[in-house]
């Protein structure tokens, strides 16, 4: 894994709205394999917050939201991210 992907990760591992199911399709890590990977690249006290802070947070998980999320889509996506998805929305659209 390089490490603009690994920085990526945990860049959506500690944002709020983003699920670890966006992950998992992204990087192919399930929730187990984020959470071991954060234990290993953060300190311990990063990681007990983080543990701490998404430990009940119904955002993180998609079965868990009471709404569901459009998926948007900025238009200086693919200038600013290096992540499949990205790759994914630009190679779709029409020329």
């Amino acid at each position: 894994m390089s490490t603009e992907e690994l920085s990526r990760i945990i860049e959506m591992a500690w944002e709020d709205r983003t699920p670890f199911e966006a992950i998992k399709v992204q990087f192919g890590l399930d929730q187990q394999d984020v959470i071991r990977l954060m234990r290993s690249e953060l300190k311990e006290t990063s990681f007990k917050r983080w543990r701490k802070r998404t430990g009940g947070r119904s955002t993180k998980h998609l079965k868990k939201r009471e709404f569901v999320i459009g998926r948007h889509k900025c238009s200086r996506q693919r200038e600013i991210s290096s992540n499949r998805t990205g790759k994914l929305f630009s190679a779709s659209k029409p020329s």
